[in-house]
């Protein structure tokens, strides 16, 4: 059953940045856009790169590996970077004072 996690504290993070995190042996990333948190899979779907170390423009993650870009919203493959075949895993997130926790 899915449960939500303490992952960082809301000052970590912020406005307009990314930052990974490991978490129960996953590699998830925490984007801070427009005072929202949102928490997808860092692990890029085209060949592994490190979504977290990745260039972030509005809500679209840039890998830093081949450029494939998601949308941390909702985890979608950009239409202009196709070989990134596979849509990224996203997560609940919500705060809790200065928790950020995420749903896994």
């Amino acid at each position: 059953m899915a449960e939500f996690i303490k992952v960082a504290k809301t000052s970590e993070i912020k406005e307009g940045s990314v930052k990974g995190f490991k978490i129960k042996n996953l590699e998830i990333l925490i984007a801070k856009i427009k005072g929202k948190f949102y928490a997808m899979n860092s692990v890029c779907t085209h060949e592994q790169g490190n979504l977290a170390e990745g260039i972030l423009d509005d809500y679209m993650v840039m890998c830093p590996m081949h450029a494939a870009q998601f949308d941390v919203r909702t985890g979608k493959v950009s239409n202009d970077t196709p070989w990134a075949m596979s849509d990224e895993k996203t997560y609940e997130v919500k705060v809790q004072g200065e928790d950020i926790l995420v749903k896994l």
